[in-house]
């Protein structure tokens, strides 16, 4: 399931990092944090990488965000990762555009 937002629309993203008894537990540096459409939706993603706001460009269509993390303390490598399915669709109508076509004679 897709989390739906609309053009106009931002929202907080935040990860916390649990052990397998679902303690908080710390990660090796900061989370690394992906948009697969920049187009659609960009990341501004906090200092400590724990957490990141997702805004929509205007642009509608999808994308996915992606954080990923070491979960080793040590000098070893061991990725975690989550994603999150972000659909943009369009906000509410604010205005009405009126157009004419080719003048023709009766």
């Amino acid at each position: 399931m897709a989390l739906v937002l609309t053009d106009i629309q931002k929202v907080q993203l935040s990860i916390s990092p649990t052990s397998a008894a679902g303690n908080p537990a710390p990660v090796d540096g900061a989370p690394v944090w992906e948009t697969s459409d920049p187009t659609v939706v960009t990341l501004d993603v906090a200092t400590d990488g724990l957490s990141a706001v997702a805004v929509t460009t205007g642009k509608l269509g999808s994308a996915r965000v992606s954080v990923t993390a070491d979960a080793d303390l040590g000098t070893g490598v061991k990725t975690l990762s989550g994603v999150l399915d972000v659909e943009v669709k369009a906000s509410e109508a604010v205005s009405l555009a009126v157009s004419a076509g080719t003048p023709t004679d009766k």
